[in-house]
């Protein structure tokens, strides 16, 4: 399922045109996996305590968003996704202690290549550019998680039943998280009218699909993991 506003403007576009990208992420085998409640827990919990990391910096990112917009209503927006990040690391952590992982044990664990790949990707994109640049670069995670969790949450294959993720699922389609969803995506489209057009499409296409690129990566460290524990 997908809904319009994932279709439509500028994001739309970029969405579009990550083409095989896009699909090699919002369908990944780990998210394929976590919709059949088959995933190795071993792939969830590095993937959980990667996450962990991964959402201090992106922390970090949108507090740099922040600094690059303009207009107070602008960085109004940026800012409530800002605490929006910061209140989930403690739900992140409540969730984490259900699979055993302790936030001390998350903070000492060392960043994967993945995660620093991708998180200093995003913050080099937003300190080398300006704020549509950055936007390009945050969105695929926030606006691709939402499409994943509502793709799932609409799909008769996916186990809601007794599958040990069908907790994640809903939180990713839950009304709570689209509604920011959609207030970022909005944000997007407002800097694009104010600061876009057609020149800088292509090099906003290549960072959205760089980014795209890596959070299939994110993914597959998750397997990886699996797979090196059960050698």
């Amino acid at each position: 399922m997908i809904l319009t506003p994932f279709t439509q403007g500028i994001y739309g576009r970029l969405r579009q045109q990550a083409g095989s990208d896009w699909d090699a992420y919002v369908n990944h085998p780990f998210v394929r996996q976590l919709a059949s409640g088959t995933l190795p827990p071993q792939a969830f919990r590095r993937y959980l305590t990667q996450d962990y990391l991964f959402l201090i910096h992106f922390a970090r990112s949108y507090g740099l968003l922040v600094s690059k917009l303009r207009s107070p209503d602008d960085m109004r927006v940026a800012a409530a996704s800002l605490n929006a990040i910061l209140t989930e690391l403690p739900l992140h952590v409540s969730y984490c202690a259900g699979w055993g992982l302790s936030e001390a044990a998350m903070a000492a664990e060392p960043e994967a290549p993945e995660t620093m790949n991708y998180t200093r990707y995003v913050l080099d994109t937003g300190h080398a550019g300006d704020a549509l640049d950055l936007l390009a670069a945050l969105l695929p995670c926030v606006a691709g998680y939402a499409e994943i969790g509502l793709g799932l949450l609409h799909d008769p294959a996916t186990n809601l039943v007794d599958n040990p993720y069908a907790p994640w699922i809903r939180n990713y389609g839950d009304q709570g998280y689209l509604t920011g969803v959609n207030a970022a995506i909005e944000l997007l489209e407002t800097v694009w009218r104010q600061r876009g057009g057609e020149a800088r499409f292509s090099q906003l296409s290549e960072i959205f699909t760089n980014a795209t690129r890596l959070e299939a990566a994110f993914w597959q460290m998750g397997l990886k993991a699996a797979a090196e524990e059960t050698r």
